[in-house]
């Protein structure tokens, strides 16, 4: 296989959620634009029973690792932009 497989792993940080169904709201509505925007395969991926922090995936599948890193980027970048959460880490991995 030629093409490269991109791992990220987005963990955000959302002080004014006070309940686990209010957590589900922002959560549900971001990886809904994240996967109708993008191509991509995107989850709650842990931290599910804790109020306030937010823990989301996305793989994709891209030709070469300039195009990965470049969807990478512009998913953080919307993800930054569409919400109110504080991005606290990102990790990436290309295979």
């Amino acid at each position: 296989m030629n093409g490269k497989l991109a791992v990220m792993e987005i963990r955000l940080y959302a002080p004014w959620v006070h309940s686990l169904k209010e957590k589900r709201m922002v959560v549900k509505s971001l990886l809904g634009k994240i996967r109708s925007r993008y191509a991509v395969s995107a989850a709650e991926t842990d931290e599910q029973d804790t109020h306030q922090t937010i823990v989301i995936g996305v793989a994709s599948i891209a030709a070469h690792a300039a195009q990965a890193d470049s969807m990478m980027e512009e998913i953080l970048a919307f993800v930054e932009e569409h919400t109110e959460a504080e991005i606290v880490s990102v990790e990436r991995e290309l295979r």
